[in-house]
């Protein structure tokens, strides 16, 4: 993985129109982003895609990166992961039946209202339950599994040994699992 100093220095002139820089950022970053959009999305066609349309989107926003506020991979994968999770919300387009039963041709596997309710009180019931845990016990949580960095990946990140932040994921899932019970 490349430095952040570096990638913060390649999103800086990309947000200035230098194209040499976004050849070189997508070089150094396209794998791993790849990797995150192929675990999310599961089809290989789709994951191209989606990581050309963000690498568009990086390019145009590259100006509002803010290095203050997170780490340049941090800030991609974002992008990717919000661009994924936005193409799994795309609605089918609609074929007709061949015998015109449009009712059937509507019906879809989308949960229906009580299961959007009980998602949202698991939803409100996790968030309760992430509040409980220590910081940096939630913090690595987050970025392993909201974020999609691997362990070593947490421990780059926050200057961690890698035997830390799996202890770290290991408890904080444990308390996690406790209360969730």
């Amino acid at each position: 993985m490349p430095p952040p100093d570096q990638l913060n220095a390649l999103l800086g002139e990309c947000s200035l129109g230098r194209q040499r820089a976004l050849e070189t950022l997508y070089r150094l970053t396209s794998a791993k982003l790849f990797a995150v959009a192929l675990r999310i999305l599961r089809r290989r066609d789709w994951a191209e895609e989606v990581l050309q349309e963000c690498y568009v989107s990086i390019w145009q926003h590259a100006g509002r990166y803010d290095p203050l506020k997170s780490q340049p991979m941090t800030w991609m994968t974002r992008i990717v992961r919000n661009r994924c999770l936005d193409r799994l919300d795309r609605p089918n387009l609609e074929v007709p039946a061949p015998d015109d039963d449009f009712a059937a041709s509507w019906a879809d596997d989308a949960p229906g209202p009580m299961a959007l309710l009980l998602t949202q009180e698991s939803s409100a019931q996790l968030a309760g339950c992430l509040k409980g845990l220590e910081g940096h016990q939630r913090q690595a949580i987050a970025l392993a599994f909201f974020e999609g960095l691997s362990h070593s990946e947490v421990a780059q990140h926050l200057s961690q040994p890698i035997g830390t932040i799996k202890s770290w994921v290991r408890r904080g899932l444990e308390k996690l699992k406790g209360c969730l019970g």
